[in-house]
Formats: structure tokens, sequence, C-alpha cells
């Protein structure tokens, strides 16, 4: 596996892991069968693993603390851990959320997640979303001063504007920003991505798959369980399916050209987009995970590249990426 610097004191795998969807959101999870996965992720020398507290309200960082728990000091030392905070979610079922940046807040869901994680310093913490009820200098500063205590070692936000990044870039340097990016999401491309190189800070895409849909595996809303948020989706909604298709129809012959899979040419452009992008895609699937590894060696040509950067001029993706609940903070 190749290696990346999101910072200079930050290097991981070139592709990582997104771990989210061992706790909630795609359908049944299985806590033995999600060790046996993040075991996997030793042999395949991916050591960068991204959580949050609000995955599985706190089981999603339980049990990688139960996994980094178990392993050697050797092998613990080489993997990198990234979580986040600042949504605090019903303490029921629904996914009713709010956002909360404050400093004491903030400090809370760090030190509980220090406990969780069972680590004496989180690696990379993120701001998961921004509230404008809480100026992000004010934000900035409270993770700045966790960053002095030694309870992390680097800051990331998620989902921000390329205003609120160098506003938040002045107080403390950003290691990363994370944020939803792949061939069907490009949303950050005319601003944020440029501020992005121009700050020289890292970019961490989630969803690098779409969800899935890049890998040309889901072409019908029924193969979606009952307890996967996709099923009600407005992007997986059969009739965008059926419309966003047109993207496969590009990715699969070239996929069919480099003897690879459509995931892995997906994952393979986004690497190609930038040297400090390191892209997280999730599964539950050993197999999967060393397909997603594998794609860190594919080097598409200049010409591909350009195909694939020019591909949304000409298919224009129907539906938005969450619901009106779920965009609450996003590129404030």
């Amino acid at each position: 596996m190749h290696t990346r610097n999101l910072s200079q004191n930050l290097t991981v795998s070139s592709v990582g892991y997104g771990a989210m969807g061992l706790s909630e959101f795609y359908g049944q999870t299985d806590d033995q069968a999600s060790l046996q996965l993040l075991y996997k992720l030793i042999d395949l020398n991916i050591t960068f693993i991204d959580t949050a507290n609000l995955y599985g309200r706190g089981h999603n960082e339980r049990l990688i603390g139960h996994f980094l728990a178990g392993l050697d000091q050797s092998t613990r030392g080489q993997l990198k851990i990234a979580t986040k905070c600042g949504i605090d979610r019903s303490p029921d079922e629904s996914y009713a959320r709010t956002i909360n940046n404050q400093p004491d807040y903030i400090t809370f869901c760090c030190d509980e997640s220090l406990k969780r994680l069972g680590v004496e310093r989180i690696d990379l913490f993120y701001l998961h979303r921004v509230s404008q009820a809480t100026p992000i200098e004010e934000s900035m500063e409270c993770l700045s001063r966790l960053v002095r205590e030694g309870k992390i070692n680097n800051i990331g936000l998620c989902e921000v504007s390329a205003s609120t990044l160098r506003r938040a870039h002045a107080v403390h340097p950003l290691t990363a920003l994370q944020t939803e990016y792949s061939l069907w999401t490009r949303d950050i491309e005319d601003e944020i991505l440029p501020a992005v190189k121009d700050l020289g800070i890292g970019l961490v895409p989630y969803s690098p798959l779409g969800r899935g849909f890049l890998t040309g595996k889901y072409r019908k809303n029924s193969d979606f369980a009952e307890g996967d948020f996709r099923k009600n989706n407005e992007r997986f909604s059969q009739s965008s399916l059926d419309h966003n298709a047109q993207l496969l129809d590009v990715v699969e012959p070239l996929a069919e050209k480099y003897g690879c899979t459509p995931g892995q040419i997906a994952l393979a452009w986004l690497l190609a987009q930038y040297d400090k992008l390191v892209p997280i895609p999730g599964t539950k699937h050993t197999g999967y995970l060393a397909e997603n590894a594998q794609a860190a060696d594919i080097v598409l040509d200049g010409s591909d590249i350009a195909l694939l950067n020019d591909i949304h001029q000409r298919v224009e993706i129907k539906g938005g990426r969450y619901s009106e609940e779920g965009m609450k903070g996003v590129n404030s």
C-alpha cells in the first residue's frame, strides 16, 4: 500500500477505511464480523480508520477501541484514528440532530471519544458539522487548546465552505477537510477544492464510491434492505438510479480497459485529483476491502482522467445526497 501525507506529521495509507457502516445506516451489523474485517486492514496495510461519536451513538468508537485493545503496541502504532464531534443526536432512534460547536461540548466529546477508543491521543479530530450559532474561530481556539493539551494531534473540518476553511486555518493550521466527493458528487470543485490545494490541506473524501453506486452493483432500489438509508434516499429512488446509470455507461468500459472494477476506476480517478487526497470507502465485506485497497495501484491515462473530469458536463446526477435533516450544517 502506498502512503500519502495529509500533513507534515500525519502520513497514512493512500486508501483509508470509513467505519460508519459497521454500526448503522447500511443494514444489519455484526460485531464479530466487523472485528474480523478490522483485522484485515492490517493485512492490507490500510492504516487510516475513520469513525465518529455520532455513528451508532458511540458504538462505532467502542468497537474500534475493542479492536485496538487487542493489538500489540507495534501494530497499534501504525494505525491512525480519526474521529469527530459537533453533531448532537436525539437520544431516541430518530434521525433528528442539532449542530453544537460550543467549546464546552467539543471538550466533553473529545474526552468521551478518548475513553471509548481507549487511546491517550486522537490522531485527527474533526468538527463534524459547523454551526452558524458559534463562530468558527471560537471552535478552533478550543480545538487548538486540545492540541496543546496533548489530547489530539491534528484538527480537521467536515463539509465547510472555502471561506469557513480559510477562517479556521488562520486560527490554527488544519490538517484535513473531509467532505463528500466522488464521480457523482462534484460540488467542491468550484471553490472548495482550489482552497484546499491553495492552503496545502489534506482532503479526505467520504462516500468516494457514491455509497456503492459507482461499483455498478446497485441498479434497483429493491437491492436495499429495510434499515439501509439508501432505500429511502432520493438519489437511490428507481427513477434516479435509472437516470444516473448514464455515469456507469462511461465508467464500466474503462474498468474493462484496465482489467479492474468500476469502483476501482472511481477511486483511481479520485487519487489522481490531488496528491494529499485520501479516500475512505467503507464496506462490511473483506473482499471489497481488498478491492478498494488495490485501487491505489491503478494509474489512469491522462486522456481517461480528462474524460472522467468532464463527465459531469454530460451527465447531470439526479437526486439530493441527503434529506433536509441530513443537510444541516453542510457547507456552512
